[in-house]
């Protein structure tokens, strides 16, 4: 496999999506610096959302880009009914969800 047909795999760019999130809770967490969380979650969102865009286009990249978003959001809520490393992997387990089915060819 080469690497262009790896950069836009659908179970790559949905792994990618999951460790994004979970990335970067963790790294905000272990560092206590948020931005720098912050940061990882935005560019992984930013790599994810070109691999959806050249595998499914731009609508199908926006709305993957949204759920990536409102993961990111609603884990914080969800945080406080099941604590915030179970919130995250939901988050991060939707996210992926969503990215293999809206990407399947």
């Amino acid at each position: 496999m080469d690497q262009s047909t790896f950069a836009t795999s659908p179970l790559a760019t949905s792994a990618l999506a999951a460790g994004g999130l979970l990335g970067g809770f963790a790294i905000a967490r272990t560092t206590k610096n948020r931005q720098l969380g912050g940061a990882v979650l935005a560019a992984v969102g930013v790599a994810c959302t070109a691999s959806w865009n050249a595998s499914a286009g731009p609508k199908v990249a926006g709305a993957l880009l949204g759920t990536y978003l409102v993961g990111f959001g609603a884990s914080h809520p969800l945080a406080k009914k099941i604590g915030a490393w179970p919130a995250v992997s939901v988050a991060a387990g939707a996210t992926a969800a969503a990215s293999l089915v809206l990407t399947r060819s």
